[in-house]
């Protein structure tokens, strides 16, 4: 997008035109916008939106010569000589055309005001303006962008059209801006006008990422991924968010970076590199220093000099003057500037540097004091705006001094309610306000009011564009009034009041979790998670109280479990455990609870390959001490899922029978339900396919989906749709393929209808993806590889993300992309084994190892299939068995087909003698067609057929899928030789 306007002062810029040349912007039709409004002057059109707006052809072509110098004054003769040329008319008829634009562009009804006049001189048009040439004029009208969370500034920028053009265009050429300049002088107001002016240009929208309220600048990675819905659960976000973000066209905007100044550089760093379409906007007291960084610095507003006889008209054309008239006037009841004012509010200006938050803080006390009496209380509270350079006054000592200023003027009690709303990190209610303000002395009643004094005052800010009201002080603000709530003592008071209300508040919700919709539950709930993080960090501090920080690290471990946020659960809750392992008294209730925290965050992450079964095996020991029948059951089912994927499965049966005893004690019979689905699952794995088919259909039988969430919220998944899992997998070894294939659409689909995450991965994981891949249902397996991959790609999954990656590979390889498929695998594999994460790995392996025997690499595929059988034997993952010795008889042949005919027939009887035994019908057919094979090409196509024939008449479905489809083809063509 070009840059704002600046008339006869700017060389004509380069335009390639369609043939390829170089033209002139002159020779190039032009189109404008500003503010809501696009002209077009050859077809003089002037459209606010898509409406078009009647306007005089005089009075369009004033709009259009001021447009084209915007910034600049237009001497008033000159005008009259464009417009009326050859004419001699009256300086009133300029100035009725001139009202007619101005109703137009309906000033004073919006708030903008697009035209000023300099008496005795012209006009200048003082809005930003954009200049779109070409194929781009064309583009903006029809540009939907996708939106952004961007927050609806809370004033215009006054005076700052030349800096938001020059940051628009610098951000367009270069990617990569900060505006850099001292504290409360409107470094976000700035950036806000530059994403109004440039957000259409971005196909996939942007997005607002406020670290004010960031303590740790390890969490600033967190804070995009909560606006771009990312989950952070490895200890490295920026795969995660380099993922989504780079097919993404999209504007960034980082508010207030200067506390995290490390952390943000290499946020922007990672994604400029990995995201080419991201554009990044920020703003700090002081330059990131980051790597293609482009530095905006914000100068102070622009201040009337201090001469005598300024007029009105001529002060008005300073911004500074400008800004605090207009804030007065909005404050005072419709306040204009006279003549005998001009000196005194000049004065003002001048003396507050032309620091824009301090010369609105002055203009909203006029209605108390008059402009005179606002000038007479700067002289001991602003001097040390004047000492020394402006650039070298630390951001705090000049909003204190303007913030020192303005809370002199508060009541006493609006004194005590800012500064305890102060405590609030993130946005609070009224109702919030009222529990943390309000104490014996002051009641709710009263700080409803004082809140509603404070909005007006512009201290605190509201937004009303909710059903309900939140409310929130800007980042200086807050600091202001943390920092008087410091100095007046009642810090840790205040501060205990606000935990305890985050305490209480949270408690309700992990009541609500079990029985709310995930997506209510979370948009009432996730926007305390800032609150909670600051009452933590005070409750763990020197002066904090350990006790409530326990008691809401407890309460907050659904929150972060909803949100994604599983490496903060962890340390948060590893926190608390050591704080209560050090404290005199054992809380076990506690402590039980944390455990399982910790193991719960610890799953579905390949960082460092923890072994959540000895968290939860504690939880275990500790719930067994307190008889707490309800945490066994979560602890032995955890237990279980680590061993099983660990690929320890002759452990993880023996636990699903200690799961199925203590299930009996309990009056729910899902609970016992649910431990035929653990021992299903685990028969499963173990190669027995029979009974584990009969646990879980029983489970299926009798399951009853209850009312709550509660086998959701204890056990991870939906029960129902877990062990459709494997009762799909299961069905497919018997030899029913489409009714697996059946099995596995309906979970997918009533996995999409709960809208819940965890089951869909699993579904798709565990059963879909290799379900249909085993069937070589090509393009169903695509499409579910896909929507695991999109799932796992904006909620950072490790390790179903790691499997849709290796799906993908295999994908590739079935369909002859030899290169491409082996390179994925094995970079999936890789992923896995570092996790440590072995179900469905050793399947893997076997695919890697038929594919490479393909690709001709016969040692490399030797070595991997001897690596899965290893595996194999060694945790008794059994059900793949006789898959892998399969294998293991291909890549001999492919070594040596004639040497190795004999050990791969070996192999290849021992394989379906073993899937004779595992009633595993499907790997029975698949080898048999490889032994008929082998068989024929050795001339004995009779025992070939004899072979092969009996198996294949076992089947009653399934024929269009590709096992039996190139078994039946083997058969018809023995059938002729034999």
């Amino acid at each position: 997008m070009a840059p704002a306007i600046r008339g006869d002062r700017d060389p004509p810029l380069p335009v390639t035109e369609a043939n390829g040349r170089n033209s002139t912007r002159a020779s190039v039709e032009l189109t404008f916008t500003f503010g809501p409004f696009r002209l077009f002057p050859r077809q003089l059109l002037l459209l606010q939106g898509e409406n078009p707006i009647p306007l005089g052809s005089r009075a369009f072509e004033i709009l259009v010569t001021l447009i084209e110098r915007a910034g600049e004054l237009v001497d008033k003769d000159e005008l009259i000589a464009r417009v009326w040329s050859g004419l001699t008319v009256e300086e009133s008829n300029l100035r009725a055309q001139i009202n007619a634009v101005r109703r137009a562009l309906a000033e004073g009804g919006t708030g903008e005001n697009y035209i000023v006049t300099v008496p005795g001189r012209g006009y200048r048009f003082v809005a930003t303006v954009v200049r779109l040439t070409g194929d781009a004029t064309q583009a903006l009208p029809a540009t939907a962008h996708k939106g952004h969370n961007f927050p609806d500034r809370l004033t215009r920028p006054i005076g700052r059209a030349d800096i938001v053009a020059m940051v628009s265009s610098r951000l367009q050429r270069g990617r990569f801006v900060t505006i850099v300049g001292p504290g409360g002088i409107g470094k976000t107001t700035v950036a806000l006008a530059v994403t109004d002016q440039l957000i259409a240009s971005y196909r996939d929208g942007g997005r607002f990422v406020d670290l004010a309220p960031l303590n740790d600048p390890q969490l600033v990675p967190s804070a995009l991924a909560s606006v771009l819905g990312v989950a952070i659960r490895s200890e490295n976000p920026y795969p995660a968010l380099a993922s989504l973000l780079k097919d993404k066209q999209m504007l960034l905007l980082f508010d207030n970076c200067e506390h995290v100044l490390l952390a943000a550089a290499a946020l922007a760093e990672e994604l400029l590199k990995a995201a080419p379409g991201v554009h990044i906007l920020a703003t700090s007291r002081e330059p990131l220093r980051a790597e293609d960084e482009r530095v905006q610095r914000l100068p102070p507003l622009e201040t009337a000099p201090a001469e005598a006889g300024l007029t009105v008209m001529e002060a008005l054309s300073y911004p500074a003057v400008q800004l605090f008239v207009e804030r007065a006037a909005a404050s005072a009841g419709g306040y204009e500037l006279r003549d005998d004012d001009v000196p005194v509010v000049a004065q003002i200006c001048r003396r507050l540097d032309g620091i824009a938050l301090a010369i609105e803080l002055a203009a909203c006390r006029v209605d108390a004091f008059g402009v005179r009496g606002v000038a007479s209380r700067l002289d001991d509270r602003f001097h040390l705006l004047t000492r020394g350079r402006r650039t070298a006054l630390p951001r705090h000592q000049t909003l204190r001094a303007a913030f020192d200023w303005s809370y002199e003027l508060l009541s006493e009690i609006e004194r005590v309610v800012m500064r305890r709303l102060g405590i609030f990190a993130g946005r609070f209610t009224m109702e919030a306000a009222s529990a943390i303000a309000g104490d014996t002395k002051i009641i709710p009643s009263e700080v409803d009011g004082v809140v509603a004094d404070l909005v007006e005052k512009s201290l605190v800010v509201a937004d009303v564009g909710a059903a309900t009201v939140y409310y929130r002080l800007t980042d200086t603000a807050r600091a202001y009034a943390l920092k008087r709530l410091t100095e007046d003592d009642e810090t840790q008071a205040v501060r205990k009041r606000h935990a305890l209300y985050q305490l209480d508040r949270i408690e309700r919700a992990h009541a609500e979790w079990e029985t709310q919709p995930t997506t209510e539950w979370l948009t009432a709930h996730a926007p305390k998670i800032d609150d909670i993080r600051s009452a933590l960090d005070w409750a763990f501090s020197s002066s904090g109280d350990v006790g409530i920080g326990v008691e809401l690290t407890v309460a907050a471990v659904p929150l972060w479990f909803e949100m994604s946020l599983m490496e903060e659960c962890r340390t948060r809750a590893e926190r608390a455990l050591a704080a209560l392992e050090d404290s005199a008294t054992k809380d076990d209730r506690r402590r039980m609870h944390l455990y399982a925290a910790v193991a719960w965050s610890q799953m579905y992450t390949t960082a460092a390959a923890r072994d959540t079964g000895a968290a939860w095996a504690t939880a275990f020991e500790i719930a067994e001490g307190l008889d707490d029948t309800d945490y066994r059951l979560r602890a032995l089912w955890g237990m279980w899922a680590s061993r099983v994927n660990r690929g320890e499965f002759r452990e993880a049966l023996a636990l699903a029978g200690r799961f199925s005893s203590v299930a009996e004690k309990t009056a729910d019979i899902n609970d016992q339900l649910l431990g035929d689905r653990l021992t299903g699952a685990t028969l499963h794995f173990l190669g027995k396919q029979a009974s584990a088919r009969q646990h879980i259909e029983r489970m299926l039988a009798r399951y009853v989906t209850p009312v709550r969430r509660s086998h959701a919220v204890r056990f991870q998944f939906d029960q129902r749709v877990t062990a459709r899992i494997t009762l799909a997998r299961v069905l497919w070894l018997q030899g029913f393929a489409n009714q697996a294939l059946h099995c596995v659409e309906i979970n997918v689909s009533e996995a999409l209808s709960l809208n819940h995450k965890l089951s869909l991965c699993n579904a798709l994981a565990q059963a879909a993806c290799p379900v249909a891949l085993m069937s070589g249902d090509l393009l169903a397996a695509e499409r579910y590889t896909r929507m695991l991959l999109n799932q796992t790609a904006s909620d950072g999954l490790d390790i179903w993300r790691a499997y849709g990656r290796c799906f993908e590979g295999e994908l590739h390889v079935r369909r002859g992309d030899l290169a491409a498929g082996l390179q994925q695998l094995k970079a999936g594999i890789d992923e896995l084994r570092r996790a440590r994460f072995v179900q469905y790995l050793t399947t893997f392996l076997g695919v890697l190892a038929e594919g490479l025997a393909v690709a001709g690499d016969a040692a490399q595929a030797k070595a991997t299939i001897d690596e899965a059988i290893v595996r194999s034997k060694q945790s008794e993952e059994r059900w793949c068995s006789p898959e892998l010795l399969r294998i293991n008889g291909v890549v001999v042949l492919q070594r040596d087909a004639n040497q190795g005919a004999g050990k791969a027939e070996e192999d290849f009887l021992g394989s379906i003698e073993l899937a004779r035994t595992q009633e595993a019908l499907a790997w029975e057919l698949r080898t048999a067609t490889g032994l008929a094979r082998l068989r024929r090409d050795q001339g004995r196509a009779g025992e070939a057929y004899e072979l092969l024939s009996p198996i294949y008449s076992r089947f009653n479905e399934g024929y269009e899928t590709n096992d039996l489809k190139v078994a039946k083809s083997l058969l018809d063509e023995l059938s002729e030789h034999r």
